[in-house]
């Protein structure tokens, strides 16, 4: 069966959708057959694989409705072995619709149930919040990446991140395991990114990612293309730190 891996954080623009695409599109390129998993009604991943969401007639909002196949909800993209379970703005009314749902918080693991044995990972990209969404992608993951963004005020809500994480484990999930955070947007210039990087050694001791991701231009231009940094710009900096993270989760797996 797929490892189910959610790449998880509260707090917005940290690097999570560019973090799952950009190792969805390598590993997918590693030889590995992916699911990305856009659990974000922005829908900002499905955008950054090509798709106009505004045409997605089934996917993420769907699958949780838990009235069809989940594998009509899957898509092709332009990159070989990698297909998405894209997102529309429908999933947004889900965090309401799911309240008084049967399983509310275990829709998502049922339906990927029925895609595991056809992938070998799953990457769940998850809305920057901690709403039912991301309780739905903590329940259907194995294991979870934490990208944190190189400043003082991404290390605020750890602690509320690890907070939920540990309940999740406690009443629904006790299996669930922390792969390793991901520094990302580092300058290694600047104190702070360093002093960032230390204080995370110190809450993950042992699963600190060696692979940092440097806060560069390229990786922000990806997405307006509709392509993940691997086929936008493969020699830019940005793409060969993804690169590396790719290689280095592998070996992790």
């Amino acid at each position: 069966m797929a490892q189910c891996i959610a790449v998880v954080n509260q707090k917005g623009g940290v690097g999570k959708t560019t973090t799952a695409l950009s190792l969805a599109s390598y590993l997918a390129e590693s030889g590995k057959f992916v699911l990305l998993v856009d659990m974000d009604p922005q829908a900002n991943a499905t955008v950054g694989l090509g798709i106009d969401y505004r045409q997605v007639e089934r996917g993420v909002y769907e699958a949780l409705a838990g009235d069809s196949d989940p594998r009509t909800m899957v898509m092709h993209t332009a990159v070989e072995g990698l297909h998405c379970m894209p997102a529309a703005p429908a999933l947004a009314g889900a965090n309401v619709e799911l309240v008084q749902a049967e399983r509310r918080e275990r829709r998502l693991a049922d339906a990927l149930l029925v895609l595991r044995n056809s992938y070998d990972i799953i990457l769940i990209d998850c809305p920057p919040s901690l709403g039912l969404l991301t309780l739905n992608a903590l329940c259907a993951a194995d294991q979870i990446l934490i990208p944190v963004q190189a400043e003082y005020y991404a290390l605020e809500g750890l602690g509320q991140l690890m907070e939920t994480i540990e309940l999740v484990r406690q009443e629904l999930h006790p299996n669930l395991r922390i792969l390793g955070a991901i520094v990302t947007m580092y300058e290694g210039r600047l104190r702070l990114s360093n002093d960032v990087l230390e204080e995370l050694h110190r809450h993950f001791p042992n699963r600190v990612f060696r692979s940092v991701i440097p806060r560069n231009v390229r990786l922000a231009e990806a997405p307006s293309h509709g392509m993940p940094i691997a086929q936008y710009d493969g020699r830019s900096r940005g793409a060969r730190a993804y690169r590396k993270l790719a290689d280095e989760l592998l070996q992790c797996l």
